[in-house]
C-alpha cells in the first residue's frame, strides 16, 4: 500500500517504515527483454537449457534488471504531493545477496532512513529490500536516494 504525503509532512515519516509494494512477476520474457535492452545476453540469463546445468539450476534475472525494477516498486511505497518534480537521484550501497530465478515474484519493502532539507526541496534517503516470493535471501538490498523538488 502506498504511503501519500504532503511534502510539508515527509519530515515526520523519517525513520518509519514504508511497508511493502505488490509483488512483481520476472518471467523469462521480461529477462529476454532486458537483455536486449542492454545487450547484455550472457547464457546463465537467456538460455534456459544450458542455465539448467549451470550453477543456479535456471536461468536468473540480471542483477541490474532487479535493481531497475526498484523504481516502479518505490513509486508503490511513497508518493509525496506538493512537489514539481521527483528525481531518483541516486545510490549509496547495493549488493545482490541472491539471484532471483526466472519465474520468480519479487517486491520491494523500505524504511525511511532520512529527509534532509535541499534548494528547492528535500532529499530523502531510503534503505530498500528486494525480496523473492519464498526465498530466505533477498535479491537486492540498497540504500537509495530521492529528490523531492518544490
Amino acid at each position: 500500500m502506498t504511503t501519500t504525503v504532503a511534502f510539508e509532512d515527509l519530515k515526520s515519516l523519517a525513520g518509519g517504515s514504508l511497508g511493502t509494494s505488490r509483488w512483481l512477476d520476472v518471467d523469462q520474457t521480461r529477462i529476454n527483454t532486458f537483455a536486449d535492452a542492454t545487450d547484455d545476453h550472457q547464457w546463465i540469463h537467456v538460455d534456459p537449457e544450458r542455465a539448467k546445468d549451470g550453477p543456479f539450476g535456471a536461468p536468473i534475472a540480471h542483477g541490474y534488471l532487479t535493481l531497475s525494477l526498484v523504481i516502479p516498486l518505490w513509486t508503490e511505497l511513497l508518493d509525496v504531493t506538493g512537489v514539481t518534480t521527483k528525481i531518483n537521484y541516486g545510490l549509496n550501497k547495493v549488493r545482490f545477496p541472491a539471484p532471483v530465478p526466472a519465474g520468480s515474484r519479487i517486491r520491494l519493502s523500505g524504511t525511511l532512513a532520512d529527509v534532509s532539507d535541499i534548494t528547492g526541496g528535500a532529499q530523502v534517503t531510503a534503505d530498500l529490500v528486494v525480496e523473492i516470493e519464498n526465498a530466505e535471501k533477498p535479491a537486492c538490498v540498497l540504500q537509495g536516494i530521492f529528490r523531492f523538488l518544490r
